[in-house]
């Protein structure tokens, strides 16, 4: 069972804001590059939510790992998936 996929504001902007980001430093290849991978992982996570490890401030809030710049953070609800936001793993760690 899939389960639905749950997009919140900040989750939008922070991949538009990543993706900004890409496309201004890297490249429309590069960025299209990262939007199917965001695509692909977000599919595969909601098919098995618990693929991931668990944050450690929150055992029901889980981080996929999109490149190895960036991170979704997201969580797992009852019978959806809340996408939360998108990081940028050159920042300061939040964890």
């Amino acid at each position: 069972m899939a389960y639905q996929i749950v997009v919140t504001p900040e989750s939008e902007e922070t991949l538009t804001s990543v993706h900004h980001f890409i496309k201004e430093n890297f490249g429309n290849r590069s960025a299209e590059s990262f939007l199917n991978k965001a695509d692909k992982i977000i599919q595969l996570i909601s098919e098995l939510p618990y693929m991931y490890k668990a944050a450690p401030f929150d055992e029901a809030v889980r981080i996929g790992l999109i490149s190895k710049q960036t991170s979704l953070f997201y969580r797992v609800k009852e019978e959806s998936i809340e996408l939360l936001f998108f990081w940028d793993n050159r920042q300061d760690s939040i964890i």
